[in-house]
């Protein structure tokens, strides 16, 4: 069952990569929140009443629903309704998203370590090489904020992928770390907002301080 949550995770960064509408961004982002709830519920080998309220706490409260309803409130701030010109075609995305994906399971299959689960593995480098070339082939601003919590989830999984227990002090650490990134970012997007019509990064060149 995990292994299956995990590929339609998989399946969600494909649609990443040829996805246009910056809302469809942040469905997918609330859907991964969801997928990797399940993931680590069924991961865990001993279930308490502390392990699931830290799990909901950063996957379902924050991951699902915190960050793309804020998202969400930005684009509709910003009248933000699709990703202005990509700086590559959505099917020139989706073969360098699927060369990330089958050059992160050769990798895999060349570590030698009991102790690596291979599949979260794949799924986690994936995920961070993924978010990495959003953040890269994407004019948006805000487009660059949604590809820093894909790389964060990324990272979420990665910390599945050494051990069955998950480090919830590190991930709480890290939770709090990505909620006021984006919320920093939010701020500067909305003051971007209020100066340019078009928050595109090349706008940037143009900032100047008086």
């Amino acid at each position: 069952m995990i292994d299956v949550l995990l590929i339609v995770f998989i399946i969600t960064l494909f649609y990443l990569s040829i996805a246009n509408r910056l809302l469809s961004y942040t469905k997918v982002l609330a859907v991964q929140g969801v997928l990797l709830f399940f993931v680590v519920f069924l991961q865990l080998n001993e279930i308490n009443t502390l392990n699931l309220v830290l799990i909901m706490l950063e996957t379902i409260v924050f991951k699902a629903v915190a960050v793309p309803m804020f998202l969400a409130y930005l684009l509709r701030r910003n009248n933000i309704t699709r990703e202005a010109e990509p700086y590559l075609p959505n099917f020139v995305s989706l073969l360098i998203t699927t060369a990330i994906v089958i050059a992160t399971i050769l990798l895999s299959n060349s570590i030698k370590d009991t102790h690596l689960d291979k599949m979260f593995f794949v799924v986690a480098l994936s995920t961070i090489f993924s978010g990495l070339y959003i953040i890269a082939s994407r004019r948006k601003i805000i487009t660059h904020v949604m590809g820093y919590m894909i790389i964060e989830n990324g990272v979420f999984v990665l910390s599945l992928a050494v051990g069955n227990e998950m480090p919830h002090l590190v991930n709480l650490g890290i939770m709090l770390d990505i909620f006021a990134s984006v919320l920093i970012l939010g701020i500067f997007l909305n003051k971007i907002g209020d100066v340019f019509k078009d928050v595109d990064v090349e706008q940037l060149t143009n900032l100047k301080d008086y």
